[in-house]
């Protein structure tokens, strides 16, 4: 009886079509970090991309901001669990009301999935506005001005930092209502066909 169960359990495996070998997640939690395996594999994403992929910076890109910044994350999920940190920016107030973001990272085989760059500006500024913030500003790379720009955003001038030419923008704060739930943030679908 037990052998016949076993065959029988064997059966329904050679049945069951292969899973594929490249899964893409389909949903992405944009929130702020509240584990500290999110801000470790935050910050291994930044230096990925900082240090190895762009090399504006030697060994780490980690500075004094981090002790004072809030980290927020994009999280890939797989049937609702979280997966992997796949993209991440920082913000912090510099002064009562002005609010800076920096250090936007999204991991390179995830960049054209999801709006996870967007939703991660939105979530910056959304959440950084229901703390008060009047202004809200970041150093972006050049070649980032118009994402930014077709997010409500304004470049005010231009800049050379860390060797590269960067815009110093601010975001336009009518276009981003304030976030009161950072924590849990917002939940993105990633494209069909990517």
């Amino acid at each position: 009886m037990f052998g016949e169960a076993i065959a029988g359990v064997a059966e329904s495996f050679e049945m069951t079509p292969a899973l594929p070998a490249f899964y893409t997640p389909i949903e992405y939690r944009i929130k702020w970090t509240t584990l500290p395996w999110e801000a470790e594999e935050a910050y291994k994403l930044r230096r990925a991309v900082f240090c190895i992929e762009q090399g504006i910076f030697m060994g780490d890109d980690r500075d004094e901001i981090d002790d004072r910044a809030q980290q927020l994350v994009a999280v890939s999920c797989i049937a609702g669990i979280p997966e992997q940190v796949v993209g991440t920016v920082r913000i912090h107030e510099e002064a009562p009301g002005v609010w800076h973001g920096s250090r936007l990272a999204v991991h390179a085989a995830f960049r054209r999935h999801g709006k996870i760059g967007a939703t991660l500006i939105r979530l910056a500024v959304t959440s950084a506005h229901a703390l008060g913030c009047k202004t809200f500003l970041a150093h972006v790379q050049s070649q980032n001005v118009p994402l930014f720009r077709a997010l409500h955003w304004d470049a005010l001038e231009q800049e050379m930092m860390h060797g590269r030419s960067h815009h110093l923008m601010q975001a336009q704060l009518d276009h981003y209502p304030p976030c009161a739930a950072p924590r849990s943030g917002f939940v993105t679908q990633a494209r069909s066909g990517s």
